[in-house]
């Protein structure tokens, strides 16, 4: 087992490993996003109480989603990365931020977009949720700018890192907040107990979203990472020996 996860920590093992995964995510994201769409916005009935406006959850929910589960890699990678010292760990972490932020951003921007007629205004600073979660993006903005500001990549990898962690605080404000405060937003519906609190209609396609936009975040992360991994190894004798080749990838 130790000696798995020993190769799979080897950049140029994961460089090639990735590049075989990343078609079986890009594929099924595809599919299921596609359906996704369709199902969500022609076949779901309309919600009694938000009418045709609450379709935009097919967007918002995975968005929302992703942008915590973004940040939770970032973190886990980064402390991984300082514990053990594993350079693809920093490479992960650095390749899903990017990723994180524009999720985040995609999910305040369509919460904006279904707030407006459902609470009557685009912006509520005092909702914990909108507000937490924008605060979430500018994590994501200060970990890119503080790797962007170091040039040597080992000092980049252990400050940003230790930003990530004290971040996680934040993560956790965002999942509790409806819980922990009165708020705009509402409860949970998916993971609810005795089941989700949606019509079959509305939940599979939602659904679909949700597992279709994660593979279609594991495939983009997995391309990101091999450049990671490319520009951190641009010096190594396996990169030049890969260019030179004739099968080089």
């Amino acid at each position: 087992m130790w000696k798995f996860f020993h190769k799979l920590a080897s950049p140029p093992h994961f460089y090639r490993l990735a590049a075989v995964f990343v078609p079986w995510l890009a594929v099924p994201a595809v599919a299921l996003i596609g359906y996704g769409v369709y199902a969500g916005l022609f076949l779901a009935p309309m919600d009694y109480q938000q009418g045709d406006a609450f379709r935009i959850i097919y967007v918002h929910v995975p968005s929302a989603y992703l942008s915590i589960m973004a940040y939770m890699i970032m973190a886990v990678s980064g402390g991984i990365g300082l514990i053990w010292r594993m350079k693809l760990a920093h490479a992960v972490a650095a390749a899903a931020a990017p990723l994180g932020a524009a999720f985040t951003f995609l999910a305040l921007v369509t919460g904006s977009i279904w707030g407006r007629p459902m609470w009557g205004t685009w912006w509520e600073w005092g909702d914990p949720r909108l507000t937490s979660e924008l605060i979430l993006l500018f994590l994501y903005f200060g970990y890119m700018a503080l790797r962007s500001a170091i040039d040597d990549t080992a000092k980049a990898d252990k400050a940003s890192a230790v930003l990530a962690l004290v971040g996680v605080v934040n993560v956790v404000i965002v999942h509790f907040s409806v819980e922990w405060w009165s708020s705009l937003h509402q409860g949970q519906t998916l993971m609810k107990e005795g089941g989700p609190a949606m019509d079959p209609g509305m939940l599979y396609p939602l659904l679909a979203m949700i597992l279709g936009f994660t593979f279609l975040f594991g495939s983009l992360l997995l391309r990101r990472v091999r450049t990671e991994v490319l520009f951190r190894e641009r010096r190594t004798r396996w990169v030049r020996e890969m260019i030179l080749s004739p099968e080089g990838s």
